[in-house]
């Protein structure tokens, strides 16, 4: 069950929180090889997760890696970032950023199809981005 935190994610407006919530059961549905999901704020705030323990160490280090991999596309020149990919002997951690205000992570068991949890989380990054962004004043 996903956690939507009410208190979290200072500048996301409930009915925002809400969209993002459906779009990480809408996820979880598309893609069941994944364990565990999490959206937090750039600055590591977080908003909606249903990763059982260490929520807001997971959400601050989601932020500063999704920081780091965008310097690192901007410095060796490969274009936007699409994904940082960790592999671990027990799964996969993926993060996507998910427009310039928001992280998704995503986790998923040692067998996990990657290329699923690839086309999966950025599309559902993509659909987190466009919600954010089409609440935002012109």
């Amino acid at each position: 069950m996903i956690t939507w935190l009410k208190r979290a994610g200072k500048g996301i407006s409930m009915d925002l929180r809400g969209e993002i919530h459906e779009e990480m059961l809408l996820l979880r549905e598309r893609a069941p090889e994944i364990t565990g999901t999490l959206t937090c704020t750039v600055d590591g705030m977080l908003i909606a997760t249903d990763i059982s323990g260490h929520t807001e160490q997971t959400a601050a280090l989601s932020s500063a890696l999704i920081s780091m991999a965008r310097r690192m596309t901007d410095l060796v020149q490969v274009g936007a970032l699409e994904e940082t990919l960790i592999s671990g002997t027990r799964g996969h951690a993926a993060c996507y950023a998910a427009g310039p205000k928001l992280v998704l992570a995503v986790l998923a068991g040692p067998g996990a199809n990657l290329g699923l949890l690839r086309i999966e989380g950025r599309k559902t990054a993509a659909k987190l981005a466009a919600i954010v962004e089409r609440a935002q004043p012109n």
